[in-house]
């Protein structure tokens, strides 16, 4: 693919996660809300999260670490799930707003395809595929 087009691409994978990573500083007690409570320290875990999703997305949109940063990605992706799942499981709204079960469904389909363009964004889909 022109890699004009991959740059382009990455920089639209990317902003939005800097965005969100940014928003866990701004207004973290929404982010805290759906850490799931078996886990210790959610203030801190959501503050964590938040500096690796704008690490993780400087890191998509720069090309000298978007090999290691879509590994990043796909690995963080697969963590935060659980917040996701706990958040469907136990019926928590986000920011206010309670997600159908299609709500949720429809979130997972989309953590999936972030993980697959993260892995693509690696070099690692194209690996599979040979």
């Amino acid at each position: 693919m022109n890699s004009i087009i991959i740059h382009i691409l990455a920089l639209g994978y990317g902003v939005p996660f800097i965005l969100v990573g940014i928003e866990h500083f701004r207004s973290p007690q929404k982010f805290v809300d759906i850490v799931p409570n078996y886990l210790p320290f959610a203030l801190f875990l959501v503050y964590l999260t938040g500096i690796m999703e704008v690490a993780g997305g400087l890191g998509i949109i720069y090309p000298e670490t978007r090999i290691m940063a879509g590994r990043f990605m796909a690995l963080f992706l697969l963590a935060v799930y659980p917040a996701n799942f706990y958040m469907w499981t136990n019926d928590i709204p986000f920011n206010g707003t309670k997600l159908t079960t299609n709500g949720h469904l429809v979130r997972l389909f989309v953590q999936f395809l972030l993980i697959i363009a993260a892995l693509g964004f690696s070099g690692d889909l194209q690996k599979l595929r040979k």
